[in-house]
């Protein structure tokens, strides 16, 4: 018979870590007596990061003795006290391998679901003191599990288990983490895995995309873990030389560049929606200038066509405008990149302001050389008819689709410019113009222009009922930073490092989007550490190679792995988390 040894309670509080404050419920404790198990979580107990932990299906994390057991023998310790890997219920029996989701048990007055295993972070590595602990959860199959409340009541250490149901497709807790965690994802356990009622929603949408990755025959990456469907790999390492064939101005302050094989060769294709990173030396002596620029051109034509906006002080922008030519060659990386159109049979909008609308028109170009029947919404803001780049092209383009439907917004028309014909309606792109558009909710919606301009329109299309499963985003700059549980603080712009570990005679590390070269010293550990200290927003969760939220693009160079990821990253990207350089490299952060 199963027993619950221990129930274990602690409200969050802030810890000094790595420099900063978290924010955590990590530290949990043992209680005597009686406890309410509530809906949300035990009295007395809290989580820190709701976005991570806490929720109707993750109200109370279950660790067994059997696996304290194991780590006190396999890490040569015995410091070990209940709530020490930051459950709330320590048991005796109900292991990992056993226990299945769905599962359901009756503790004291209250009955539980078994809902996913824990999903592995770093502040269970902080609360042991063992950075590795979130990557040894997984290799060795001892993660623990969440329960649900599904009747709550009055629980005690010394009460007894008693599972009064088994889970349909009877899928251990094991077994699922490391479906998902692991590179192995076969077809038939996917499906087992969706069958289950009680997997909670944030595991069923990471075996949906698993799945949806085996139907379009893609092998490569995790789309489970990062939430993007995998990609082909970049069709070259590092930069090629490429020519320029054809140079057009768009409008007042864009123009564009085609670009080609110097041996004429048909450049591989790319899928719409993705962007080129381009290498320039403006001063030949300096350093060089790093530069992403979105594909505007058809998909897929031999060439591809990057559209720049001329900035009043850039100084890619200027150098290309101003110094670069026909015939000329520029050094340019593979078309990369997530914010790609996907292929499902819901309608289509294409939502952009200014110069975001050059990715957006990679899509169109595609609808329209496929003559898709689905609806089409292009809608695009700019700031009167001589800023606005390519309505010409545009108008052509949807002229090809059966179901095509456009609007032009005008934030200051001049006087030329005629209402009902060059535009539609005066003023910003707005969530109150959407919503008079009458879109269709069920939409692929994808969004490209200033971060104020798709922060605010992506919050208004959640909160008028889209899912925003289905709403896709193009950043031009850095991405916003995921640091889980870290207090907030005002963090400067993007900077050399103020405190260098040391002299450095290593490689240097390239962030393109924060147009930022930095020396490497093997003192700041990984490249992760390296960001941080030069504050270039990164996104992390585990910091050991589990969850591939750091999974960058890695657009030149080589990398060695401190410690090796549980699923390796797609060729092309990297785990920042645990690399370091082995020469020259180019991040795309």
């Amino acid at each position: 018979m199963a027993t619950l040894i221990a129930v274990n309670v602690g409200m969050p509080q802030d810890v000094p870590w790595r420099g900063r404050t978290t924010h955590t419920g990590i530290w949990k404790r043992p209680v005597a007596g009686p406890r309410m198990v509530r809906r949300l979580n035990i009295d007395g107990d809290g989580q820190g990061d709701l976005k991570g932990h806490g929720g109707p299906h993750r109200a109370v994390l279950v660790y067994q003795s059997d696996s304290y057991r194991y780590w006190r023998e396999h890490l040569g310790r015995d410091d070990f006290v209940h709530g020490q890997f930051g459950e709330n219920f320590t048991v005796e029996g109900l292991a990992d391998d056993e226990v299945c989701i769905g599962d359901r048990y009756r503790i004291g007055e209250a009955l539980f679901e078994v809902t996913q295993p824990r999903v592995t972070c770093y502040r269970v590595g902080l609360r042991m003191d063992e950075p590795r602990m979130p990557a040894l959860l997984v290799a060795h199959g001892r993660p623990g599990f969440y329960l649900k409340v599904l009747t709550e009541g009055v629980v005690e250490a010394g009460d007894e288990i008693v599972r009064t149901r088994t889970g349909p497709e009877a899928m251990t807790v094991r077994e699922i983490d490391a479906l998902l965690y692991t590179s192995a994802h076969p077809r038939p356990q996917l499906e087992r895995a969706l069958r289950i009622p009680a997997l909670s929603p944030g595991w069923k949408q990471s075996m949906r995309s698993l799945l949806d990755d085996r139907d379009t025959g893609v092998s490569a990456g995790n789309s489970g873990l990062t939430g993007v469907s995998a990609a082909p790999p970049p069709a070259w390492q590092g930069f090629r030389t490429l020519e320029v064939t054809r140079i057009t101005a768009e409008s007042a302050d864009v123009f564009s560049l085609v670009l080609r094989a110097r041996d004429g060769s048909p450049l591989p294709p790319a899928l719409p929606g993705q962007f080129v990173t381009v290498r320039m030396w403006p001063d030949p002596r300096g350093a060089p200038v790093v530069r992403s620029y979105s594909l505007s051109g058809p998909p897929g034509d031999g060439t591809y066509r990057i559209s720049v906006k001329q900035e009043r002080h850039g100084v890619g922008s200027g150098h290309l405008h101003r110094h670069v030519a026909l015939h000329d060659t520029l050094e340019v990386a593979a078309p990369r990149g997530d914010f790609v159109l996907r292929d499902t049979p819901r309608p289509v909008v294409l939502l952009s302001a200014g110069v975001g609308a050059t990715p957006v028109l990679a899509m169109l170009h595609h609808l329209a050389a496929t003559r898709d029947t689905r609806p089409v919404w292009w809608i695009h803001g700019a700031r009167d008819g001589g800023e606005h780049p390519f309505r010409q092209e545009v108008r052509a383009l949807l002229a090809e689709l059966p179901a095509g439907h456009c609007h032009i917004a005008y934030s200051r028309p001049r006087e030329a410019d005629t209402e009902g014909s060059d535009y539609q309606s005066a003023g910003r792109v707005t969530p109150e113009l959407l919503r008079s558009l009458d879109l269709p909710a069920e939409a692929e919606t994808y969004l490209c222009g200033p971060l104020a301009f798709m922060d605010g329109l992506t919050s208004a299309l959640a909160e008028d009922g889209v899912d925003p499963s289905r709403i896709h985003t193009e950043i031009f700059g850095s991405a916003s930073a995921i640091t889980p549980g870290i207090v907030p603080t005002d963090r400067p712009a993007p900077h050399l490092p103020t405190a260098p570990p040391g002299p450095s005679t290593g490689p240097s590390v390239t962030f393109a989007r924060s147009n930022l070269t930095v020396p490497w010293h093997a003192g700041y550990g990984t490249l992760l550490e390296l960001a941080e200290a030069c504050d270039v927003p990164v996104r992390w969760s585990c910091r050991t190679g589990v969850c591939h939220t750091c999974e960058t693009a890695l657009v030149a160079g080589r990398v060695a792995y401190r410690l090796d990821p549980i699923d390796p990253p797609p060729k092309g990207d990297v785990l920042i988390c645990c690399s370091e350089p082995t020469g020259d490299v180019l991040l795309d952060l």
